[in-house]
């Protein structure tokens, strides 16, 4: 798992990119009540703002971590927003992408150096 200073977390699979937040950043968040995610086939860049999330203490935008392309979306954190603090780096998942270029991936942090980061 590879995780960025946005306090996402990804982790590859087969050929894509499968992209959330962190127990961190939910912990933070406190409890999610709405999401709003990008459609399916949605090119994007990197640092475009892709999600919308909205807590009972603030709203904020989860950006695209790298340049690719968003292939599939995960409906039940829409239909069910508190899936996000429950399951945060599991289940909860944002979106999977197809990205441009896999040794991006390499400029992220692995988890130690994203738990000294938050520490």
């Amino acid at each position: 798992m590879k995780f960025t200073e946005e306090h996402e977390w990804l982790l590859v699979e087969d050929d894509l990119v499968v992209v959330g937040i962190t127990a961190h950043a939910a912990e933070q968040l406190g409890d999610v009540v709405f999401v709003e995610l990008p459609d399916a086939g949605t090119e994007v860049s990197k640092d475009d703002e892709v999600v919308v999330i909205e807590s009972v203490k603030a709203a904020s935008d989860i950006l695209a971590p790298l340049d690719g392309e968003i292939v599939e979306v995960n409906e039940a954190i829409v239909e069910d927003p508190g899936k996000v603090n429950e399951d945060p780096e599991g289940d909860a998942w944002f979106f999977k992408m197809k990205i441009e270029d896999m040794s991006e991936l390499d400029d992220l942090m692995d988890e130690a150096a994203y738990k000294k980061f938050i520490s």
